[in-house]
């Protein structure tokens, strides 16, 4: 059949009626579109010229699996001007899959196991200090958790400059998070204007970054070392040359965010949800008693699922392609739409209900459940982040008791990139009966039995 050639039909709203929805009621906007348009629609939103949204497994797959001279994701990224150039996701073809294979040698085998403990003891020690009985938000000591676990993994140390990095980068992200899709504030009009302020605190990571990165080529246990500053300072190109400062920070930068707020906020996420469903809670509290996990795999395979913080994978069309039964032109953005996918009856049934058995012991689809994209870009850090979810969890089920709420769930809130609890995560916790006994003295311990 022959393909057509253009753009398949979508809402006719007008742009700016059509941003407001992608940006504050964005899956109730897009369920309505693909119940009239179907599972290929197009959008219009400023900022971002013509869309395709895409939310049948088998368009993704073939858009996944697109040649990467015909499809693009990182040139066309809104990322690219706040990461660098030499971002991840910011390259694009042979660049990119060299960058690729330099970058994914930390997370894998025995160097991810290594991780697992540093993860334990960054969450005990902030988990330690929460309130007992007193509702908070548990957003930000996500943030504290795997910005800190990040830094560790990344820079494989503790110090002067790690603290000042834990200081500017959440600055820095709330930022980017303003200016990443309002690209009208991309304007240097003075000190005190955000771009400039941006630009201002990214020198200021730069400048420890390159002071880093000095330290770690002079290190004398510089090939023992585990911490991907560590690996790159090693690395060198095809060509022999090794990783320039520039390309090593804007890497570092890119898995500082990319690694921190994302699956911190996944986390904050996993706890909104365990609150709202009691039974899991319970069952989750006797699995890690028990030295299981497979629950806590599946309850994690779920919160990304039901609730992705990232809603799309994004493509860009460098010459036609061919979707479905149209021809795409040149220049039209592909947008890969978990938020879609993922709330599918006929891939996950009654997919509004909570329901981490759909994925016990259950591998999901490639194609199906995105919440790190797909293909040759699919997110380097994935295992990462989900054993760091999967971490912090066991410990915090070890150490407090999650106290249920029947408050109504809370909303999704748009960051610019991702989407939050719009109240942060709202917990209460209690120490768990065991964790009082172990912080006991010996004596008292005894005289408390």
């Amino acid at each position: 059949m022959t393909p057509i050639d253009g753009l398949p039909p979508g809402p006719s709203m007008p742009v700016a009626l059509q941003t407001l929805a992608m940006r504050t009621r964005q899956r109730p906007f897009f369920e309505r579109a693909r119940r009239r348009y179907g599972s290929m629609l197009t959008v219009r939103v400023h900022g971002l010229g013509p869309t395709v949204v895409v939310s049948e497994p088998e368009l993704i797959k073939q858009t996944f699996k697109a040649d990467p001279t015909v499809l693009h994701a990182g040139t066309a990224s809104p990322l690219r001007e706040l990461l660098g150039p030499n971002s991840l996701l910011g390259i694009d073809e042979a660049q990119h899959m060299e960058q690729r294979k330099l970058l994914l040698a930390p997370f894998k085998g025995q160097r991810m196991r290594e991780y697992e403990t540093m993860i334990a003891e960054i969450a005990r020690a902030d988990i330690e200090r929460w309130p007992e009985d007193a509702e908070f938000g548990a957003a930000r000591p996500m943030q504290r958790i795997t910005l800190r676990a990040i830094l560790r993994a990344l820079f494989g140390a503790e110090g002067a400059r790690l603290s000042t990095l834990e200081e500017l980068i959440p600055r820095w992200t709330q930022l980017g998070a303003r200016v990443a899709l309002a690209t009208e504030l991309r304007k240097d009009l003075g000190p005190w204007s955000p771009w400039a302020k941006f630009k201002e605190l990214r020198r200021q990571v730069d400048t420890i970054l390159d002071e880093l990165i000095a330290i770690a080529k002079g290190a004398p246990d510089l090939a023992s070392r585990v911490d991907v500053l560590a690996m790159m300072a090693q690395a060198h190109h095809e060509d022999g040359t090794p990783m320039s400062n520039a390309e090593m920070r804007d890497e570092l930068v890119t898995m500082l965010i990319a690694g921190h707020e994302t699956t911190a906020h996944s986390l904050s996420w996993a706890l909104e949800r365990l609150r709202r469903h009691p039974q899991i809670l319970r069952r989750l509290v006797q699995e890690v008693d028990e030295g299981g996990k497979a629950l806590r795999e599946a309850t994690i395979r779920e919160v990304l699922r039901s609730r992705p913080v990232v809603s799309f994978a994004g493509r860009y069309a460098r010459k036609p392609f061919e979707l479905g039964e149209y021809r795409l032109p040149v220049d039209t953005r592909i947008l890969l739409a978990a938020i879609l996918t993922h709330y599918d009856p006929k891939l996950f049934p009654h997919p509004e209900r909570f329901d981490p058995d759909r994925f016990l012991d259950v591998v999901p689809d490639t194609y199906s459940w995105i919440p790190f994209g797909g293909g040759i870009r699919r997110c380097i850090g994935a295992s990462f982040a989900q054993m760091e979810m999967d971490v912090v969890l066991r410990v915090l089920l070890e150490a407090v008791e999650l106290l249920p709420t029947d408050e109504p769930d809370e909303r999704s809130a748009f960051h610019g990139v991702v989407w939050a609890p719009a109240k942060g995560a709202r917990i209460a916790v209690r120490r768990r009966v065991r964790e009082r006994t172990r912080s006991l003295s010996p004596v008292l311990a005894g005289s408390a039995g």
